[in-house]
């Protein structure tokens, strides 16, 4: 059977019907805010004063289906639909044949739209119901452009921030926080120095030619999880046991942290995992912790805080947590935290990098 939406509005349904409901009650409550606040404010009748606007129906399609849209945010609403009205008005007044004022209006307000920065599609339809509008429009002249247009406009916006944050959701729209570095410096996180980088997306959008209904930042988060995802694809068949580390030198909480530093400094450790008597994991114990408690007991410089996986979790699991540079390492335990293994940062490497070689042989056949 063929698939009764196109993949983007299928993408943008993919929050089920839930989130559709969720556009439709916005749009009924923000056309109702604003018809209903813009009478009372300015009053008349609304035979003689519009009420609302056509063309805000469609601004609220934005505001309330697509409110991540560069389209649908505030500035490109309200300034979108009161220029393009003065455009439309001063088409009308300067060009007396309606045929030709139509899409002179509608042109020189998509490029002055396009100009300013507050590309907003109704502003079309705005510019065009300032020429066809008939009298009522041409009596109100240039006031028209300020209200209705920028009154139902203001108000429309206002009530879409209101609403999608009853929602839990950001209107005006903020694209996501790069990630920082774990250790406070100027360098990016390892997840974002490695793939692609921001000029190579500046060079694809340049080559690509074509304005986006989305920002800049919001493409280049949506690619690095794009990315991450086909990575995790392609190593969810590795599984933490095939990689793990078996012998493992463990620390008991019970002898002295003199001791235990002298242990791992042996076997050239900085961290080490500790367990009780049935090798169940305590936690983990480093040497800076070690060292500053030299004459106390192991038990009094855990860090409780270990990350455990099981022997059968794909390392897919790992390499976001691996790969922040927060975590150096992962303890793999059984139903019963019973110590059988540990991954490091070195063994998610020496894996990744053998499936590297192994594609690029490959592909040289």
């Amino acid at each position: 059977m063929k698939d009764r939406f196109p993949p983007a509005l299928r993408l943008r349904s993919a929050g089920g019907l839930i989130d559709i409901g969720r556009a439709g009650l916005g749009a009924v409550l923000g056309m109702l805010f604003a018809g209903v606040a813009a009478r009372l404010m300015i009053g008349g009748d609304p035979r003689i004063a519009p009420l609302l606007v056509a063309p805000i129906g469609a601004s609220a399609v934005l505001i309330f289906a697509v409110p991540a849209s560069p389209l649908a945010q505030p500035r490109s609403v309200i300034c979108g639909n009161v220029v393009s009205a003065l455009v439309g008005i001063t088409c009308a007044l300067l060009i007396p044949n309606p045929t030709l004022a139509a899409p002179v209006a509608v042109s020189a307000a998509i490029m002055l739209m396009l100009l300013t920065g507050c590309l907003h599609p109704p502003g079309g339809a705005v510019a065009l119901i300032c020429v066809i509008g008939g009298p009522q429009v041409r009596q109100m002249g240039y006031l028209f452009a300020l209200s209705p247009v920028g009154l139902d406009s203001l108000l429309l916006t206002g009530a879409g921030m209101a609403y999608h944050r009853l929602m839990g959701r950001s209107y005006p729209h903020r694209a996501p926080t790069p990630a920082v570095s774990p250790h406070g410096t100027a360098d990016a996180p390892p997840t974002a120095r490695a793939g692609f980088t921001a000029g190579d997306l500046d060079a694809a959008l340049a080559r690509y030619g074509e304005l986006l209904d989305v920002s800049r930042d919001d493409l280049d988060a949506l690619f690095r999880q794009v990315e991450l995802q086909a990575h995790q694809r392609l190593h969810a068949q590795i599984l933490c046991g095939d990689i793990m580390s078996t012998d493992v030198i463990v620390l008991d909480p019970q002898q002295t942290c003199q001791s235990a530093l002298l242990y791992m400094q042996e076997h050239d450790l900085r961290t080490a995992p500790v367990v009780d008597a049935q090798r169940r994991v305590l936690g983990l114990a480093r040497r800076a912790e070690l060292l500053a408690n030299r004459d106390r007991k192991v038990e009094v410089a855990i860090d409780p805080f270990v990350h455990r996986v099981r022997a059968t979790t794909p390392i897919q699991a790992l390499l976001p947590l691996l790969s922040s540079g927060a975590v150096h390492e992962a303890v793999v335990v059984d139903a019963d935290r019973t110590l059988r293994g540990i991954v490091t940062q070195t063994d998610l490497l020496a894996v990744l990098y053998r499936a590297h070689v192994v594609e690029a042989m490959a592909a040289e056949r």
